[in-house]
Parts: structure tokens; C-alpha cells; sequence
């Protein structure tokens, strides 16, 4: 025979067991009928079967309500430890999350509010953008074209007379600035920062870089 037809065999169903509980208790009255003592009365043999029944379910009543018992114990342990689980989970993603925020702010300088501060933090965005371009080349076209002035506006030239002037410290004009904006920087033309890297990103779309601009472009 083979092992799991031995471990087939060995599986007692709740119905087998009480059905072999029942057996036993008829088999132990029967038991007392044939060895009633002489001067005995039939009558009181048989009435010590239905106590000792009553008693043969009462016991499986107890155990059916003691299983009930644990096994509602381990759903509230398994439901508890669930609500464990997330709970631990949501703070953990509570504190990645503040993690990476204050690795991203430790990672970003603050950058003095001037000209030499506004070229530094322009380079740093155009660092993550892929935009080249360097310290001197910046400083010497801003030079050139507002003297370091990020209000600074062309109303002269032909740009100004077709209504779209020059402005900034790189002086761009609308639509340029407009093409060649950088998300994360202001949508504004007279922002220093986002002034020079739009500029600086129209100057490597057309010449390479604006370290080769040289005059006006």
C-alpha cells in the first residue's frame, strides 16, 4: 500500500468520528447489559445509556465550540497583522518619501541673488538639461548685450518695430524665448535665470554653444 493511500485511509471525517462515538456508547451499554450484576433492574442499565450519550455530545458540542473559538482567534491574528503590514508600509513610504526630498534640497546649492549668482544657477539647470556653455562665454554676452541688466529692453531695433523687442539680460525676444523655455524655469522674459537658459538653448540649437557668440545673434 502506498503511502498516500495509507494517509487517504487514516482521514476520519467529524461524521465518522461521532458516528464511532455513537458506536461506542451503544457498544458500552450493550457492554452493560451483559454483565449486569445479579439483582440488578433491567430498567436501570437501560437508563444509564442516554446519560452516558448526553454526555458523548455534550463533550463533542465543547470541542466543536473550542475549534470556533480558535479559529476566530486566528482570523483577528491574521486581520491584525494585515492591518499591521500596511500600516508599516504606508510609514515607510511616508519616510522614503521625506528622504528623497531632503536628499533632493541638500543636492541643490542656493545661489546669491546677482549676476555672478544668476549665470551659476543658470549652468547648474543647463548641467541637467544637456545644454552647453560655460561661466565666460555667458558673462561676456550678457555684457554686451544689457550690461549685466536683466530689465533691460531693445525698443529700437527691427525686432522692436515688428512688436516683439529684445528684453533681458540676454536679450531675447518672445517667440525665442517662448521655443526655447526650459521646464522648471519661470515663463518670464525679464527672469535673469530663465532669460540665459533660454537664450543659452537657442544659441546651441544654432551655433553649437554660446560660448561661439560673438556679437549680436
Amino acid at each position: 500500500m502506498s503511502a498516500s493511500s495509507s494517509a487517504g485511509h487514516s482521514r476520519l471525517t467529524k461524521a465518522h468520528k461521532m458516528s464511532i462515538a455513537g458506536v461506542s456508547v451503544l457498544g458500552a451499554a450493550a457492554l452493560a447489559f451483559s454483565l449486569v450484576p445479579a439483582g440488578t433492574s433491567e430498567a436501570t442499565v437501560i437508563d444509564a445509556a442516554p446519560v452516558a450519550w448526553t454526555h458523548v455530545m455534550n463533550s463533542q458540542t465543547k470541542s466543536v465550540e473550542h475549534l470556533t473559538a480558535q479559529q476566530s482567534a486566528a482570523v483577528k491574528q491574521a486581520a491584525d497583522a494585515a492591518a499591521k503590514a500596511k500600516a508599516e508600509a504606508a510609514a515607510k513610504k511616508e519616510r522614503d518619501s521625506k528622504e528623497a526630498a531632503s536628499r533632493s534640497a541638500v543636492r541643490t546649492p542656493v545661489f546669491a541673488n546677482n549676476l555672478d549668482g544668476w549665470i551659476k544657477e543658470a549652468l547648474f539647470i543647463m548641467k541637467r538639461e544637456g545644454i552647453p556653455g560655460t561661466y565666460a562665454g555667458i558673462h561676456r554676452n550678457i555684457m554686451r548685450e544689457s550690461s549685466g541688466n536683466p530689465r533691460a529692453i531693445n525698443n529700437w531695433d527691427i525686432n522692436a518695430k515688428n512688436g516683439v523687442p529684445s528684453k533681458g539680460l540676454l536679450q531675447v525676444i518672445y517667440p525665442t524665448f517662448k521655443a526655447y523655455h526650459v521646464k522648471g524655469t519661470k515663463f518670464d522674459q525679464y527672469d535673469p535665470v530663465a532669460n540665459i537658459v533660454a537664450a543659452c538653448n537657442y544659441a546651441a540649437d544654432r551655433y553649437g554653444s554660446m560660448d561661439n557668440v560673438n556679437s549680436a545673434y
